[in-house]
């Protein structure tokens, strides 16, 4: 018979040496390697550093701005329209290149009375003016235009029919009454305006002088195309009249010649002048191969233009007085308004053999004696298709 002790000590002494291989097995557990105080401190300290630096950047180039530091010297004319948003005139400052943040001109706006301070007009602004300097320098009261007064510039080579638009959009007078004017009102005292012959804007193209011009308010339309056609005869004074009649060719022809010069032009007097002897050339000269065509292509745009046929398919077939393609010689009229240079050139023209002209890529007119120049550049990689 066992004793009983004896078999409980052997079982406990069994379970503890198993408890005891058990620990000896198990894989102990990797203690956590504290991360030493000053990397801490130093990672602390070096982003403290660049979200300060990064902050001290953006708030220098704030203050930049609203300071108006270190810009580079620039005047401009800011017209500010009725209406306008102090939103609306922070895009036109930064177009202008007066403001760097739109945003931040509006919030600083908004602390000093923007929207009360700025008003329609036109100013003179210039990158030394900070944002305060900015707001109270529009004010009405400073306009460089009185109050009721537009400011106009009529781009050269319009015709009267855009010139009509521009200053109908601009407030000058109504589109119908310009264009009732253009046709039937009689402008006394400018002999080169067929008052005889009423009914049709027409009469009045090429005598429109393109300019920059201050008109009030609903001007009556009479008086508002009076101002450009008094332009026009400033331009072509006494000596000039004197240069045309020596030069055997009319008053109206010069017009007409001087409108083909200026959409024909791409360049400066220079280039005005050398297209005007190309001209002048072929038609003083109809045994040439060009055989007194002008074919140009402006003159079928302004058939187009003036008949309401933008959408027409080019061609150089359509029947018109003004078709240089089918008709020698100048035609019917002047195809638009010319600036004073184009006007210049078809008075004193260059003295070339050129008959031929045509674009290149390098930005200019190239000029030529004979169809076969002109042909050659016309398939090299020179030339500049329109």
């Amino acid at each position: 018979m066992s004793d009983p002790k004896k078999s409980e000590t052997t079982s406990w002494d069994a379970q503890k040496v198993r408890q005891r291989s058990d620990r000896s097995t198990r894989t102990p557990h990797k203690k956590k390697t504290a991360r030493p105080k000053n990397v801490k401190v130093a990672i602390y300290i070096a982003s403290v550093v660049l979200v300060s630096t990064l902050l001290a950047g953006i708030g220098w180039l704030m203050v930049n701005d609203v300071c108006a530091l270190n810009k580079e010297p620039l005047t401009v004319t800011i017209e500010v329209k009725k209406g306008d948003s102090v939103g609306e005139v922070a895009t036109k400052l930064k177009k202008a290149g007066l403001v760097d943040s739109k945003m931040l001109f509006m919030l600083f706006g908004s602390v000093f009375d923007a929207k009360e301070t700025i008003g329609p007009g036109t100013y003179e602004l210039s990158s030394d003016m900070d944002f305060r300097c900015l707001i109270n320098s529009m004010n009405p009261a400073n306009s460089m235009i009185p109050e009721g007064v537009v400011r106009v510039t009529i781009p050269e080579g319009y015709t009267v029919q855009e010139t009509i638009a521009l200053l109908a959009e601009k407030g000058v007078a109504s589109e119908e009454a310009l264009t009732e004017s253009a046709k039937n009102h009689v402008f006394e005292g400018y002999d080169f305006i067929n008052n005889e012959d009423l009914g049709s804007i027409t009469r009045l193209e090429g005598y429109l002088a393109p300019d920059t011009y201050e008109f009030f308010e609903n001007e009556e339309p009479d008086k508002a195309l009076e101002r450009l056609l008094n332009n026009f005869g400033n331009w072509m004074g006494d000596d000039v009249r004197a240069d045309i009649e020596a030069s055997g060719h009319s008053f109206h022809d010069i017009v007409v010649m001087a409108s083909l010069i200026e959409k024909e032009a791409i360049g400066d007097d220079e280039e005005r002048a050398n297209i005007g002897s190309v001209l002048y050339n072929r038609l003083a000269n109809p045994a040439n191969e060009t055989a007194g065509y002008l074919q140009l292509d402006s003159t079928i745009y302004y058939i187009l233009r003036t008949n309401g046929m933008e959408d027409t398919e080019f061609s150089t077939d359509i029947d018109s007085p003004y078709n240089t393609y089918l008709h020698q010689g100048l035609p019917a009229g002047p195809i638009c308004n010319p600036s004073r240079s184009a006007l210049m050139a078809a008075v004193y023209p260059s003295s070339t053999d050129y008959y031929y002209f045509a674009y290149g890529k390098d930005g200019v007119s190239h000029f030529f004696t004979n169809f076969d120049e002109h042909n050659a550049f016309v398939h090299s990689d020179m030339y500049q298709p329109d």
